[in-house]
């Protein structure tokens, strides 16, 4: 159990130490087919969400699932975008577009099936949320997730506006 304890910690200061910034240079696709440069996801110089997750990971569609029941409220408030990176490898990229269009999720979908933008923002949990400032620098993060923790999502998002 001790164990288990001091690999969060170190995992929660890992992630933690990413805050201000800048989000690396990768190249995606989204479900599209269309390359982004991950350096330049920006939201008109408003703050984003990057939420990294899994077809798989029960977690993750039950974070995604709860913003999604939320999200026109957000952006209405707010304005916020949310980005969802899919770390789904091999055939399981194939089931991303059918479960974002199944979802009814009005997020921007990028791909990662080689893991390269996880690896750059140190990613080891899923899911994985990083809350990005108006000017591209890394504001929060958060792994994990547990029943009414996308408040805290917001929270941050209304707390850089504020500034």
């Amino acid at each position: 159990m001790k164990k288990l304890f001091f690999a969060a910690i170190i995992l929660f200061i890992g992630i933690s130490g990413l805050e201000a910034q800048e989000l690396p240079s990768v190249k995606l696709k989204d479900i599209s087919g269309k390359t982004i440069d991950t350096s330049k996801l920006s939201n008109g110089g408003k703050p984003f969400i990057i939420s990294f997750f899994a077809t798989w990971c029960k977690p993750c569609l039950r974070e995604l699932a709860a913003i999604n029941e939320v999200y026109a409220d957000w952006q209405e408030e707010t304005g916020v975008k949310l980005f969802a990176v899919s770390i789904d490898e091999g055939q399981n990229s194939l089931k991303v577009a059918p479960a974002v269009k199944s979802y009814g999720w009005e997020y921007e979908v990028l791909l990662d099936p080689n893991g390269d933008f996880k690896r750059a923002l140190s990613v080891n949990l899923i899911p994985a949320t990083f809350v990005v400032d108006g000017n591209g620098k890394i504001a929060h993060t958060h792994s994990g997730y547990t029943s009414g923790s996308e408040e805290k999502l917001i929270e941050e998002v209304r707390k850089l506006i504020k500034k």
